[in-house]
């Protein structure tokens, strides 16, 4: 079983030998500006090895996984587009170093060269990847849109935010990890138990992403910290702060949230004395445990060896414990 790093370094090698850039270059350039800016690469990295953990060659994964890479991407450059964000992964994003319209038609392009990666199997995998990818691209405009959506509701439930970052992030992950698992034909109850575990991996990781956006090290965290706060988003610790408050605290979170601020640094300091006060700090922490272990009973059920369920509660392990 090859290490997380080797099998990044696969898919990265993978990736540059992609011919990307072609006429017309204002659609191209964009897609392999926004593929070259580097990124985690979970997503790919997770079909790969889930290919190798079911005893397939990785080899045979890598269109798939650069299939998840574009399409994760293409969302990437549309949500910039949608939030105005000026930076991604530190750069430049694609709609403010060209313009929106190509943004835009350059994201149509790489979903369809998502698509076209799954031309290079055989028939009957080809039909299960195609159809997999088709209903998780779907639940991923679900889920954006539900996230838009909830910008201007006062009354979103914790159950309204947990579907929505499930369909937002959540299912990616979980149909990288089902790719790999198809492309190395396992038994439909592993490739199932895969996309389980990949579910709640997903879930965790995007808690975590929520908690550290608030509390992470902004040396490592990649991001600037408190953006969310920053943009009044209603995550995961808000929900729990408001419904965990006493009122005059929740009032006080209310009004912060409804403020547009030139400075925002007492605003972050604010907001995070409530959500520690409030205890939706530690409940959040405790959600992302709950959701990592609800991964690992998964595993407990999949027909693979033990050394490969170490492998894959290690790398669910690291992802609790990170901090970017």
């Amino acid at each position: 079983m090859h290490a997380i790093d080797q099998f990044q370094d696969f898919f990265i090698t993978y990736l540059e030998k992609q011919t990307i850039t072609k006429e017309p270059e204002n659609l191209y350039e964009p897609i392999a500006y926004i593929l070259g800016l580097g990124g985690k690469r979970i997503r790919p990295v997770l079909t790969l090895m889930t290919t190798e953990v079911f005893n397939g060659d990785y080899k045979k994964a890598l269109p798939a996984a650069m299939a998840v890479e574009v399409f994760h991407n293409f969302s990437l450059v549309h949500d910039d587009i949608m939030d105005d964000a000026p930076l991604r992964r530190g750069n430049t994003t694609v709609h403010e170093k060209w313009d929106i319209n190509t943004g835009i038609l350059s994201g149509d392009a790489m979903l369809i060269l998502a698509y076209q990666y799954f031309e290079q199997y055989e028939p009957v995998v080809f039909m299960q990847l195609a159809k997999l990818f088709s209903k998780t691209a779907l639940e991923v405009c679900e889920g954006q849109q539900w996230d838009v959506d909830f910008e201007t509701r006062v009354d979103v439930t914790i159950a309204e935010y947990l579907k929505m970052i499930e369909y937002k992030t959540a299912v990616l992950v979980a149909a990288a990890m089902k790719m790999g698992a198809i492309v190395a034909e396992t038994s439909e109850e592993n490739a199932n138990l895969i996309y389980e575990f990949g579910l709640n991996l997903g879930l965790a990781f995007q808690l975590q992403d929520d908690y550290l956006d608030a509390f992470g090290d902004p040396k490592t965290f990649g991001k600037q910290v408190g953006g969310d706060i920053i943009e009044n988003k209603k995550t995961y610790l808000y929900l729990k702060a408001i419904a965990f408050s006493a009122k005059e605290e929740a009032s006080q979170l209310l009004d912060l949230f409804s403020m547009q601020l030139e400075d925002n640094v007492a605003k972050i300091e604010s907001v995070k004395e409530i959500f520690n006060n409030s205890g939706a700090s530690k409940a959040t922490q405790e959600a992302i445990q709950e959701y990592t272990f609800k991964a690992f009973e998964t595993l407990e059920k999949m027909n693979i060896e033990d050394a490969k369920k170490k492998v894959l509660r290690a790398f669910g392990e690291n992802l609790m414990g990170r901090k970017v």
